[in-house]
């Protein structure tokens, strides 16, 4: 998923763009307006209210009136005013200055999936591959996968992103509800078995050193 951030100050905008790719994002910074009404093809936009040349506030709504991109505003004004100006504007969320960069990740992956019609449907399509999220179901070519719990919802972690590196951390948090930073080797278990009864080990490819991603076969 590539992501658009609009942010002039360094300070803010270096650690937050190097987080996000650690996430397997991929990650735009402009520092202006007039650059972030510029910029195309990305999947979601995070948006400074306080810009060197455009206010905020016209950027998001020059973009909602061309565009369905996910917009998150990112500003230090917390005020209620502020935040309902924020959203009739046609924002998606809002969130204050100083964040906490899992909040701001959470956020971000919740408004990803509330913009993906295959979520919101409960019926995720990559490829050959159907994962059916209402009845815990998951085929391939028509034919049902022996999944566990655990690999059922692995599998549907990463069916929702096809293409997109998704971190282990995330996938502890999502999976296993846990925030553990040791070893991982309870998710190359899964991987393992999953792997197999896809019937093809290319379908879940390792990024060395950022996580896995779904890569649908032909």
């Amino acid at each position: 998923m590539d992501i658009l951030l609009v942010e002039d100050e360094d300070a803010i905008a270096e650690p937050l763009v190097a987080g996000l790719r650690r996430e397997g994002f991929r990650v735009v910074r402009v520092a202006t307006g007039a650059d972030a009404l510029a910029a195309e093809g990305v999947d979601l936009v995070l948006l400074d209210l306080r810009l060197p040349d455009i206010d905020g506030t016209e950027v998001c709504r020059t973009l909602r009136s061309r565009s369905d991109v996910p917009i998150i505003m990112v500003t230090a004004k917390g005020e209620e005013v502020d935040r309902v100006v924020g959203l009739e504007l046609g924002a998606d969320d809002y969130v204050v200055k100083p964040f906490g960069f899992r909040e701001l990740l959470a956020r971000i992956r919740a408004v990803l999936r509330r913009a993906r019609p295959e979520t919101s449907s409960g019926r995720l399509v990559a490829g050959r591959l159907v994962v059916d999220l209402p009845s815990r179901r998951a085929t391939l070519e028509g034919e049902d996968l022996a999944l566990t719990p655990k690999e059922f919802d692995l599998l549907a972690l990463l069916a929702s992103e096809p293409g997109t590196v998704v971190s282990r951390e995330h996938v502890l948090r999502e999976v296993w509800r846990t925030d553990w930073y040791g070893s991982t080797k309870t998710i190359d278990v899964h991987v393992a078995s999953v792997r197999k009864k896809l019937g093809n080990p290319r379908w879940i490819e390792t990024v060395r050193g950022v996580g896995l991603r779904l890569a649908p076969q032909p």
